[in-house]
């Protein structure tokens, strides 16, 4: 599946999925002061920001370091985005990052694994290597995506008021269906490439 600048910020967005964080940052922010807020949300995203740019410009090095082919990155991302998906649909009750926090959140829950979590770096790194001469649209992709999560997770208490918690539940839902989808072409992708190269 090729991307460019347009699919590849869709594919971040639905990945990273700033509408079903929006529980975790409330969760997160609920001890930290109303003054504070803006300021700890930029500096989460920012700190996911640097987190998947690291990723997404030395991924070609680690790939080459780790003697993987971009096909093994291609269908374990596809299996990882796969498992991210089916828990954006079938939700565990027990998940840890629903806990409360205590105190104002440092890079825990916030910036990473909410943001910049596993299946964001694989996301990142695939793009770098499917098209390393593209670098600069996937920059741009991930400075789109992530002043949409800023804008988003300031955002937050107003948007699930207005919306509703059930309606922010069936956003997430239906994205996590998109992105099951998408999960499928990228194995069915990655494995034509795997039996190609036999």
């Amino acid at each position: 599946m090729q991307y460019d600048f347009i699919t590849a910020t869709i594919l971040l967005l639905l990945i990273i999925d700033p509408l079903g964080n929006i529980p975790i940052c409330i969760n997160a922010l609920r001890n930290v002061a109303a003054e504070r807020r803006v300021w700890v949300v930029l500096r989460e995203v920012g700190i996911a920001f640097v987190t998947l740019l690291v990723f997404m410009l030395m991924g070609e090095h680690f790939l080459r370091l780790m003697h993987l082919t971009d096909t093994s990155l291609q269908l374990a991302g596809a299996i990882i985005l796969f498992i991210i998906a089916l828990r954006m649909v079938f939700p565990a009750t027990d998940d840890p990052m629903n806990a409360e926090i205590i105190g104002e959140p440092l890079i825990v829950p916030l910036a990473i694994p909410a943001l910049a979590g596993p299946s964001a770096m694989a996301t990142v790194m695939l793009l770098s290597s499917q098209g390393p001469g593209q670098t600069m649209e996937w920059i741009g992709a991930l400075t789109v995506t992530m002043g949409v999560c800023a804008f988003v997770l300031i955002l937050a208490d107003r948007i699930q008021r207005f919306l509703g918690p059930r309606a922010v539940i069936a956003i997430e839902r239906l994205m996590g269906l998109v992105l099951i989808a998408i999960s499928v072409e990228m194995l069915l992708a990655g494995t034509r490439a795997f039996i190609r190269q036999l």
